[in-house]
């Protein structure tokens, strides 16, 4: 008797520890459902305001295509985070943080707000974003994007892949044969020039890289159908917008070409296409060495759009779908010291300063700097200093708030732990551009003061700052 009842102990340890061990896997299963959820909320502006781009006086006068804020929201079960793109020239971090507090007070979102990412995509037929009339407006929008994305949540399955495309792109940086090409504002002579006239002898080399990779993630139901999907490119915007007109560019139009090349349904809720710039900050779709070519408007836009998205849509049949992937999320202020102006560029912005209507005998936007000079010279102004970190899987997304160099891009893809990286640039602010300090030796636009106002190893403070949160998500 004593023996039948040590065995029906035993037998009841093995029954009830067996349950455990089929709870606790039932509890596992129940954390490892993937979720997705996109959306997008209209952020075209009133007609009436020039657009951002190039310092333009036109007012808007009518819309080619409506602006947006289109956002992501993934959620592993543990991990939940937003990425948003709006088609804006530069979203400043104050409206960034703006809509981050919308998104915290609202209930309904369930989101950490240092687990957004809101980016811009740096359109020049755009509005301002700090426009007194619009700034609010557009955090507000941001924050609804979020919201409705979450709404959209759904069981859901993911994959990423890339493609290259390098016939778009030209670094914008040229080593040129003539001095005259390299004068700059502040009456000194650079080693490079931004842009230099097209087809001019003079021309001798680009000074930096280009990153023909296109990276995307693809989001599809369980029965797939396709959710949404977020391509990565590094290339400033494209051009060529009517007069007057406000448009997405190529970004936009990237949008709505993949949902049609992909077989995206009519329905609620609607497939979302997503184009971020990668890093861009010296690259643009400009071939110096070829003359200009007349072209009608949006005709480029379009052509640039149709190739990225015919060559997404075909690598897009070979990438492989998961049910579920460990999601991560990581986030840092720098502290970033903004730029000052030494004594002699002082002293000489204020000669020019002193006889404004007057100035023919100095270097062409001698004027326009001298003014940022007296307006920042002293370095007490904000610089945005947030950088983020996302993992998906294998894939490691990193959040740079200024107009990064192709270079800066290509060395946290080369030194990354994961599979597969990308950066998206003008996130969480817009501080400029961030040329590397063997770039600001160089000089040229993109490191001129006022164009540039981060200190001048920022890049590298960045970098590292990426690649350490790389690792940690990954060690995760």
């Amino acid at each position: 008797m004593k023996d039948f009842r040590i065995r029906v102990f035993f037998f009841v340890l093995v029954i009830f520890f067996t349950g455990e061990a089929s709870g606790a896997a039932a509890v596992e299963s129940v954390k490892k459902v993937f979720r997705a959820g996109a959306a997008t909320s209209n952020i075209t502006p009133p007609l009436g305001s020039p657009v951002a781009g190039a310092g333009s006086t036109v007012p808007t006068n009518n819309v080619h295509d409506e602006l947006h804020a289109r956002a992501l929201v993934l959620d592993d079960g543990v991990t939940r985070f937003a990425l948003v793109v709006c088609d804006s020239s530069g979203i400043s971090a104050s409206i960034c943080e703006k809509a981050r507090e919308f998104i915290a007070a609202n209930k309904a979102i369930q989101i950490a707000p240092e687990n957004v990412m809101i980016s811009a995509t740096h359109t020049h037929s755009g509005p301002n974003a700090n426009a007194k009339n619009y700034r609010d407006f557009l955090a507000r929008r941001i924050a609804d994007s979020v919201q409705r994305a979450i709404s959209n949540l759904r069981p859901a399955k993911i994959g990423w892949g890339s493609v290259d495309e390098p016939s778009e792109l030209f670094n914008r940086r040229w080593y040129v044969n003539d001095s005259a090409l390299l004068k700059n504002p502040f009456g000194g002579v650079d080693k490079v020039v931004m842009n230099p006239p097209r087809g001019n002898k003079a021309l001798d080399k680009p000074a930096g890289p280009t990153d023909p990779e296109v990276s995307f993630l693809s989001v599809q139901s369980l029965e797939g159908k396709p959710v949404a999907l977020l391509a990565n490119y590094s290339l400033h915007y494209v051009g060529g917008a009517g007069e007057g007109e406000i448009s997405a560019d190529y970004f936009g139009m990237f949008a709505n070409r993949i949902g049609e090349l992909l077989g995206a349904e009519s329905g609620f809720p609607p497939f979302v296409g997503i184009m971020c710039n990668g890093t861009s900050g010296d690259v643009n779709n400009s071939d110096r060495r070829k003359k200009s070519q007349r072209r009608a408007p949006y005709e480029k836009m379009n052509e640039v759009a149709e190739k990225i998205a015919q060559g997404v849509a075909k690598a897009h049949q070979e990438i492989i779908f998961s049910e579920w992937v460990p999601l991560g999320a990581a986030s840092r202020n720098l502290f970033l010291k903004p730029r000052k102006a030494d004594n002699k560029m002082m002293e000489y912005a204020a000669k020019i300063l002193e006889r404004p209507n007057d100035v023919s005998g100095y270097p062409r936007y001698a004027l326009k700097y001298a003014a940022y000079v007296e307006r920042m010279g002293k370095g007490d102004y904000r610089v945005p200093d947030l950088v983020q970190v996302f993992r998906i899987g294998d894939l490691g997304i990193a959040a740079i708030p200024y107009e990064t160099f192709a270079e800066t891009g290509l060395r946290i893809k080369k030194e990354s732990p994961f599979q597969d990286s990308f950066t998206i640039e003008l996130a969480n602010g817009a501080g400029g551009y961030l040329p590397t300090p063997a770039q600001h030796k160089l000089g040229g636009y993109e490191t001129w003061f006022g164009t540039n106002r981060v200190q001048l190893d920022a890049s590298d403070i960045i970098t590292k700052a990426i690649l350490g949160m790389m690792k940690e998500l990954k060690a995760d």
